[in-house]
C-alpha cells in the first residue's frame, strides 16, 4: 500500500515547504552553505530536531543526500499506513473494515485540508509527516489506555514538530478526559475546555505583545489561511461538515455499544468546535492581536480529516464494500485516479516521481542544479521573488536544491515571516528592493550586489552587460559583473 501510495501521489522532494526544511538539514552536512539569509529557515529549524535527526541518519549511512531523504519519505508513509492499521483494528474488527480505512487514507493522502493549506500527507519529506505517525500511534495508545506510551508518541512528534504535536495532544487529553467522565460523571466540561485551551496555546509560548507592522502586515496577508474570515464558503464546510459527520458515526458507535469508536468520534466532535471557537477568537481579535493568527488553531483539522477518513473507510468497508470486489474497484480506481489527474495538474512540468539520482526535467530545477555544480559555496544569488509562483516552475525551491544564499522571496519566507516576526523588516526590505524584477536592467542589479552581496541572478529577460554562462529554455543563469 506504500507503493501504491507513492505511484499514486508522487514524490517531489524539492517542492513547496522543502523549501524551508531541507536547508537545516543541508546547513548541517556542510556548515559553509548559506552564509546569506539562513535566518529564513534557521528559526523554524531551532524548534526542532527535524534537522538534526536527519542530517545524522545522512551521516552514519553515508548515503547520497536524494537517496536518504527519499528512503526517509518511503519510511514515514509506511509508518503513518502502519499507525492507522493499529488504529482501525482498535475501532474495528471486521478485517474488511480495517483494509477500507487505511486505503482509504493512502487513497487521500495529498487531499486538502479544508482551507488550512495542507494535506493530510504531503509529497516531499517535512516534519509534519513524521509527526502525523507519531501523532497516530499516541492515539491509539490512548484509545487502549496505555498513556505513559501515549506520552512517548506525543513528545516524539514534539521534538520533529513544534506545533503539530500539541494537536495530538490536546485530543488524547480529551480522550483521557471522556474516560474520566465516563468512570466519574463530574466536571467533564470544564476538564474538557481546559485540556482544549491548554492544547491550543502550547506550541511556541506567545506573548500578547504582538507586533502591527506594515511589513508584518504584508507577510501575513499572503497566507490568508490563517484568517478564518477570509476562507471561502466551501472551507467553512470544512470545519462545519466533519461535525454532522463525526456526530452521526458516534450514534451509529453508541447503538452498536462499540466504546473507543464512539469515545474517539465523540472526543473529535468536541476537538473541531473548541478549535473552531478558538480560530474565530483569534481572527476576530484587534489588530494589534494579529500575530496570533500564527498559532494556526484551524490546522487542527489535519489530524481530525486524517481521523475522520480511517472511521468513515472503517464503516463503509463494514457496511458497503464488505467483500466484494468489484465494490472496491467502482470505489478506489475512481478516486486514485482523481487524486492521479490533481497531482499531475500541480505538477505539470515534472516527473511524477522524482526518484533520487534522475536528472529532473524540469527546467527551473536543471537551471538550479547547474547553480549548485558551476557556482561557489559562498555565491549569493537574487531571483524573481514570486519565482515560485511562475508557470512551470512547480513550486520548486532554489536554496534546497541549488545549496546556495538568496535573497527573499514572496512565497516561503513570508510564511516564516508570519511565524516570526521579528524577521519581518529584513523581509520586506529585501521584497522591495527586488520589485519589480521583470523590469530589472543591469543597473537595479548592480545596485542588489551594493547592498546584498548579489553575485548571481536567475532570470528569464535577456539583460545587456552580463555573462549568462547558463542559457536554457528561456531561463538564465548569469553571473553579475
Amino acid at each position: 500500500m506504500t507503493a501504491g501510495a507513492l505511484l499514486v501521489h508522487g514524490y517531489h522532494p524539492f517542492a513547496e515547504d522543502a523549501e524551508i526544511y531541507l536547508p537545516g538539514v543541508e546547513k548541517i552536512l556542510n556548515p559553509r552553505l548559506f552564509p546569506v539569509g539562513r535566518e529564513f529557515f534557521a528559526s523554524h529549524a531551532s524548534l526542532t530536531l527535524f534537522p538534526n535527526i536527519i542530517a545524522f541518519s545522512l551521516r552514519v549511512s553515508h548515503l547520497p543526500f536524494d537517496a536518504g531523504i527519499f528512503i526517509w519519505h518511503v519510511a514515514s508513509t509506511f509508518l503513518l499506513l502502519l499507525a492507522c492499521w493499529e488504529l482501525s483494528g482498535i475501532l474495528f474488527t471486521n478485517i474488511q473494515a480495517r483494509w477500507a480505512g487505511v486505503s482509504l487514507i493512502a487513497a487521500l493522502f495529498t487531499i486538502p485540508v479544508a482551507g488550512t493549506a495542507l494535506y493530510i500527507m504531503d509529497q516531499y519529506l517535512n516534519p509534519r509527516n513524521l509527526a502525523a505517525f507519531c501523532v497516530v500511534f499516541a492515539v491509539a495508545r490512548c484509545l487502549r489506555k496505555k498513556y505513559v506510551q501515549c506520552a512517548l508518541w506525543v513528545a516524539l512528534a514534539a521534538i520533529v514538530h513544534p506545533l503539530m504535536w500539541a494537536f495530538g495532544f490536546s485530543l488524547c487529553a480529551l480522550l483521557w478526559a471522556i474516560n474520566v467522565w465516563e468512570k466519574r460523571r463530574a466536571q467533564a466540561s470544564s476538564a474538557v475546555a481546559v485540556v482544549g485551551g491548554i492544547g491550543c496555546l502550547l506550541p511556541l509560548g506567545f506573548s500578547l505583545d504582538s507586533p502591527t507592522s506594515a511589513a508584518y502586515h504584508e507577510a501575513a496577508m499572503r497566507h490568508h489561511f490563517h484568517y478564518i474570515q477570509l476562507w471561502q464558503w466551501y472551507e467553512w464546510l470544512g470545519i462545519v461538515a466533519p461535525i454532522a459527520l463525526l456526530w452521526w458515526f458516534y450514534r451509529i458507535a453508541m447503538k452498536q455499544e462499540r466504546k473507543a469508536l464512539s469515545r474517539l468520534c465523540g472526543a473529535l466532535v468536541i476537538y473541531d468546535v473548541i478549535y473552531f471557537a478558538g480560530a474565530l477568537v483569534v481572527d476576530f481579535l484587534p489588530a494589534r492581536f494579529e500575530s496570533l493568527a500564527r498559532l494556526q488553531p484551524l490546522r487542527s483539522l489535519h489530524l481530525l480529516y486524517l481521523l475522520m477518513f480511517v472511521v468513515m473507510g472503517g464503516l463503509a468497508g463494514e457496511y458497503v464494500l464488505k467483500n466484494r470486489a468489484w465494490r472496491w474497484l467502482a470505489l478506489f480506481v475512481p478516486l486514485c485516479a482523481g487524486m492521479l489527474y490533481a497531482q499531475r495538474e500541480l505538477f505539470p512540468q515534472s516527473a511524477h516521481i522524482e526518484w533520487p539520482g534522475v536528472a529532473p526535467k524540469n527546467p527551473w530545477a536543471q537551471a538550479f542544479i547547474w547553480a549548485h555544480e558551476n557556482t561557489p559555496v559562498n555565491a549569493v544569488f537574487a531571483l524573481d521573488p514570486r519565482f515560485m509562483q511562475l508557470p512551470g516552475e512547480d513550486e520548486i525551491g532554489f536554496r534546497c536544491l541549488a545549496q546556495r544564499s538568496r535573497l527573499a522571496d514572496d512565497t516561503k519566507d513570508s510564511g516564516v515571516v508570519s511565524m516570526f516576526p521579528p524577521l519581518a523588516e529584513e523581509w520586506w526590505a529585501e521584497m522591495q528592493a527586488q520589485t519589480p524584477w521583470p523590469n530589472f536592467g543591469l543597473q537595479d542589479f548592480e545596485r542588489l550586489k551594493a547592498k546584498y552581496g548579489v553575485s548571481w541572478i536567475v532570470v528569464q529577460q535577456p539583460t545587456a552587460g552580463i555573462d549568462c554562462p547558463y542559457e536554457s529554455h528561456s531561463l538564465r543563469v548569469c553571473k553579475l559583473p
